[in-house]
């Protein structure tokens, strides 16, 4: 026989050493040894729990694998692209190992499905790790919220000043969508959580296996009910890359603020120097790189998911070889999300609150203008007409230099004799914020209800 092959019987030639370099996944499907050797310890159990092989065969085997494994965690494997890929790669490390009995590993087993379960728990395993590293950033915002309830900031739309809020509501805001990251990413787990072994190549076996009892030796909570699906199907990595690529958006609108309110015009807040670094020419830099960097890898993990959707949209069933390329880009998204998680926590416990400068930022503006809206609407004004006349207000005050709370009495009582000293406690930001009092809004003693509520979720 001419090639080396452990699939090369119906073959006369080989190919030439590039193609098979262009062929093989073993220089990032490594990553997956340690999932391999767990799918074939559970297959050959399974083998043995069923009597396809002899107690002795299966001890061989699973002696082997569990001695391959402690050559993996000692970091004694050598991989070889000859045999492409993991699953090889381990099969041919095994058969130095113990001998052509480890030919019988492979009985009622492809490696279509042998991909899928490693790649399942791999995906499992990594979700897990996403899920705890969210909340713990969670934690934090929570943390540094209850600190600043009744910190005062100006809320945004437009980017333009809009009401004073509470920075603890700000912070809250994002505990909220990493929360629903969490839901999504507890739901990809569902998808994840189920075990495509068993299935071969396509069709199924004619062997007596238990694909319930391999599940359950791995911890899946289910099987695929469909041979053709279970190992043609790469939603859970599609889920996966989608639900990565919404929470760098979500981590890159909080490092967008962040890096607008670390700045000279802004100075609401001050980085840590953990978390910052220097110019090489301007000595007075102190640059927000590492919340650049978390926006920036935002585009790499979105690239991964229009690649899986690329590669996917396609396929017919069951298996075939484009499927390869699904794995890399999950690799790079577990490598990008799970660090840039555990960068932005340590961002928000350093950070310092510039508490005054916030304030103060509330105080010289016209964010107050809807409160004063509202005060004249309250004395019987219709909303619509209230907001014209406070909306020609800030125009004057905009020429004039003034600020609403600076207009004297005399002249707010000409729009309307009801008008009295009460106004000037309502063009407070202080006030506008305690005045709040709906359900989920910036009123502080609110936001105390959200940081409460917050608290329970994350127990």
């Amino acid at each position: 026989m001419s090639t080396k092959k452990l699939w090369g019987g119906r073959f006369e030639e080989s190919a030439a050493a590039w193609i098979d370099h262009f062929g093989a996944s073993i220089s990032f499907d490594q990553l997956m040894a340690n999932e391999d050797i767990e799918g074939s310890l559970a297959h050959v159990k399974m083998l043995n729990e069923t009597g396809i092989l002899t107690e002795q065969e299966a001890t061989e085997i699973e002696n082997g694998l569990l001695s391959l494994k402690d050559d993996l965690s000692a970091g004694k494997l050598e991989f070889s692209e000859q045999n492409e890929d993991i699953h090889m790669n381990i099969e041919s490390l095994l058969t130095k190992k113990i001998g052509p009995v480890a030919g019988k590993l492979h009985t009622a087993r492809s490696r279509n499905d042998q991909v899928a379960t490693d790649f399942h728990l791999y995906v499992k395993k990594r979700t897990t790790a996403v899920i705890s590293e969210l909340k713990k950033l969670q934690k934090a915002l929570v943390e540094k919220a209850e600190a600043n309830v009744e910190t005062i900031m100006p809320g945004y739309t437009h980017m333009q000043h809009a009401q004073p809020i509470s920075y603890a509501h700000y912070l809250l805001a994002y505990f909220e969508m990493f929360k629903r990251d969490v839901e999504r990413f507890e739901f990809n787990q569902k998808h994840t959580d189920v075990s495509p072994l068993g299935s071969c190549a396509l069709a199924g076996t004619t062997w007596p296996i238990d694909r319930f009892f391999t599940a359950k030796e791995l911890g899946f909570a289910d099987v695929y009910a469909n041979s053709l699906d279970a190992v043609s199907d790469r939603d859970f990595a599609l889920e996966f890359l989608s639900n990565a690529s919404i929470l760098m958006v979500h981590l890159s609108r909080l490092c967008e603020e962040l890096i607008y309110w670390c700045s000279y015009e802004f100075s609401y807040i001050e980085m840590s120097d953990e978390y910052s670094t220097g110019s090489s020419i301007m000595p007075q830099k102190k640059n927000p790189d590492m919340a650049e960097l978390i926006r920036g890898k935002s585009g790499r993990v979105f690239g991964n998911l229009m690649g899986l959707l690329t590669v996917m949209k396609g396929l017919p069933l069951a298996y075939n070889k484009d499927m390869q390329e699904d794995k890399e880009g999950i690799f790079d998204a577990v490598k990008t999300i799970i660090p840039s998680i555990k960068i932005m926590t340590g961002m928000i416990e350093t950070l310092t609150v510039n508490k005054e400068k916030m304030q103060k930022a509330t105080e010289d503006d016209f964010s107050n203008a809807t409160e004063l809206a509202d005060y004249l609407a309250g004395k019987g004004i219709p909303f619509r007409q209230a907001h014209a006349i406070v909306g020609s207000l800030v125009l004057q005050g905009i020429k004039s230099h003034a600020c609403l709370q600076d207009i004297p009495l005399e002249e707010y009582q000409k729009i309307d004799p009801e008008i009295g000293e009460d106004v000037y406690y309502d063009l407070q930001s202080k006030a506008a914020i305690e005045r709040r009092k709906s359900y989920g809004s910036t009123g502080f003693e609110q936001v105390r209800h959200q940081i409460k509520q917050a608290k329970k979720s994350l127990n």
